[in-house]
């Protein structure tokens, strides 16, 4: 029996120019998709218009190609998707696993996890504002490439959730399940922040009847006060150093030990010859984060 062929991906939102914590991921999953003879494809998650900087989609693209990363495929706008993830939310609506739901964040507890107010229809006339996904009680159980054993209760910790927004868009978490199932992708590398969306992208996997990819979460870069490195945080944009300094210092972040002075096309020969993920960190200290 053949096994199944890796293909690994890299899905930043256009909401910016390509920071240091952005190319932590898109270095991570682009090696260990490489180093085991796969396909590594490049997604624009654009389903947020509000978030979108103009033009930072193409300067993100620009900025992989500069540094040595092409995709092997043509790359995925979410904003051409969107009938698949409507397609998706009818198909659960149907068979009964989500429903309309007219409340908002404040009608929520403290923990934030919703209490099922519209399990059984939405009452006192009241219209609806989202889709939510109905959840199990079940516990979600996976295992992290890096961060390790992760269990979670889906009605405990996570509730009910959104699928399709108030504000008429689609949520991340359809997403992302739905672009995953159709680029068949087999391996998920990104940052821990995404930790926390995992057992919701499993179990929606699950419920749709699609495969579900490995999962490995990468260690954040933070900045000096601890705070994650962001766009919105205006972290030091990628393109303001040189690729092979960039490349270098996302191997270093990563727990890798390039040569010093290589210049870009030897330093990717040596890391994908080289590249090992058993070194990687599961977590870093803000001052690992400089470029």
């Amino acid at each position: 029996m053949n096994p199944v062929p890796v293909v690994g991906r890299f899905a930043p939102s256009p909401t910016g120019d390509l920071h240091f914590g952005s190319l932590i991921s898109a270095v991570g999953s682009f090696l260990e998709a490489k180093t085991q003879g796969g396909k590594w494809l490049l997604r624009v998650e654009d389903i947020d218009p509000p978030r979108e900087v103009k033009g930072s989609a193409s300067r993100i693209i620009d900025d992989l190609y500069r540094l040595g990363m092409e995709p092997d495929g043509p790359i995925l706008y979410q904003s051409s998707r969107y009938a698949a993830y409507q397609a998706s939310i009818d198909q659960l609506l149907k068979a009964g696993r989500a429903f309309a739901c007219w409340c908002t964040r404040k009608d929520l507890p403290p923990s934030g996890v919703y209490q099922g107010t519209c399990r059984n229809g939405i009452r006192n006339g009241r219209k609806p504002r989202a889709i939510r996904l109905l959840v199990t009680q079940e516990t979600c159980d996976f295992s992290d490439a890096l961060q390790g054993n992760v269990s979670v209760s889906l009605t405990r910790d996570v509730g009910d959730f959104v699928i399709h927004r108030a504000d008429g868009l689609y949520a991340y978490q359809l997403a992302v399940v739905v672009d995953d199932q159709f680029q068949g992708i087999t391996q998920v590398v990104r940052g821990a922040d995404l930790l926390d969306s995992t057992c919701r992208q499993l179990y929606l996997q699950k419920t749709l009847g699609f495969d579900s990819p490995a999962y490995m979460h990468l260690p954040l870069a933070l900045s000096a006060d601890g705070h994650k490195l962001s766009k919105r945080l205006q972290a030091d944009p990628v393109k303001h150093h040189a690729p092979a300094v960039a490349v270098a210092t996302a191997l270093l972040f990563l727990g890798q030990n390039p040569p010093a002075g290589l210049a870009l096309t030897p330093l990717w020969e040596w890391a994908i010859e080289n590249w090992n993920s058993k070194l990687i960190p599961r977590s870093k200290p803000p001052s690992a984060a400089k470029v």
